[in-house]
């Protein structure tokens, strides 16, 4: 009988499972791979700032990228997951899809539930549409724009556009430290960079609510603004929770350290809608550096899984932050295995140059 796994999601997480597990998995005659994405080609989600500050990104169909694993691709959009039936529900045909093993990478999206106004008045670049949107709205830009939020998100977003589109006027607001994950030489670089850039940078201040004219703050004071990207927090679908799959109080499926969740044996996560935590319990935070080795590991843990082998533990080691300050300028803060940041850092056109360089090479190791 063939043992049908099912990847839902094909981001950075998703993408490396489900070719990772059909390369494990290639001498099983009695396995079937089912890939489901909502579009027919991969998001390099990294340089989704680029894309907002009208620069022009390659395309990467993922049938291409699945040449020759035999994975089946659905395009489509994932509406329900039964955790019972063990069947997902997806907006075109089949329309629903039965799994033996599910492998769960929906990733992430803005959280605009934050403060009032901002899922009616503000943009973000949390997905492709997001970008294409932010790039119609700045193409031709000679105005206000206020970026809130102060993660990595929101500081390339600024400085990109910032490079992109000398005349616009662009306050980047952060309600604590700019970069909370760099050091303090890291964040000196940050803060002098974006000044050199034109960004003006509001720390410690904090949003009340997204108007129609910009930001409302909770001193009461107002940021004018004709544009507002909100980049202050991601969330996840609410598909999970809705499926009965144990989660934390964000929504984020609670796994054991294989990455399995701990309510479903036969449903392994990857990614952005993983709730993974370091050793000292701090939230392993949403990014490629995340998710490609998680996506890798539960390849291991589902083939492990279907040949009798134990599962093993995940161990992060992250090794650097990249943040991109405009295609010639960047800071990249080196860190400990466990994301906290050391001294040494690597800034201007050499850590663009350095960016680049990983970011293409994330993409050639996709497409093995």
């Amino acid at each position: 009988m063939t043992h049908h796994i099912v990847v839902l999601g094909a981001g950075y997480a998703g993408l490396i499972a489900a070719k990772g597990t059909a390369r494990r998995l290639r001498r099983r005659g009695d396995v079937r791979i089912t890939l489901v994405n909502a579009a027919s080609h991969f998001v390099e989600r990294v340089r989704l700032h680029q894309l907002a500050a009208g620069q022009p990104l390659r395309n990467l169909p993922l049938s291409t990228l699945l040449a020759g694993t035999g994975i089946d691709l659905a395009v489509a959009r994932v509406t329900a997951v039964d955790a019972a039936a063990r069947t997902v529900r997806i907006d075109a045909a089949p329309y629903e899809l039965a799994y033996d093993t599910l492998v769960y990478a929906l990733g992430s999206t803005a959280d605009t539930t934050a403060v009032p106004g901002a899922a009616a008045y503000a943009s973000a670049v949390a997905t492709h549409q997001d970008a294409v949107r932010l790039r119609a709205r700045t193409r031709d830009a000679r105005f206000a724009l206020a970026v809130a939020g102060g993660g990595l998100t929101g500081i390339e977003a600024a400085a990109e556009l910032a490079c992109a589109h000398p005349g616009l006027k662009i306050h980047l607001v952060t309600q604590g430290d700019v970069g909370p994950g760099l050091s303090e030489r890291g964040r000196r670089y940050l803060r002098g960079a974006l000044n050199r850039h034109g960004v003006t940078l509001r720390e410690h201040t904090r949003v009340r609510e997204v108007a129609a004219h910009g930001l409302v703050l909770a001193d009461g004071g107002e940021i004018p603004a004709d544009e507002v990207v909100w980049t202050a927090g991601f969330r996840v679908p609410a598909l999970a929770r809705e499926a009965g799959f144990a989660v934390d109080d964000r929504g984020l499926i609670a796994v054991d350290p294989a990455l399995r969740s701990l309510s479903h044996p036969e449903v392994f996560a990857a990614g952005d809608a993983v709730a993974a935590y370091g050793p000292d319990g701090t939230a392993s935070r949403m990014s490629c550096q995340t998710g490609l080795p998680m996506g890798a590991h539960v390849a291991r843990g589902v083939a492990a899984s279907l040949t009798g082998r134990s599962l093993k533990p995940l161990r992060l080691h992250y090794v650097w932050q990249n943040i991109s300050l405009g295609r010639h300028d960047g800071l990249t803060q080196f860190t400990r295995a466990d994301d906290s940041p050391v001294t040494g850092i690597l800034t201007g056109r050499a850590s663009a140059r350095f960016k680049e360089a990983v970011t293409r090479g994330t993409v050639v190791a996709l497409r093995r």
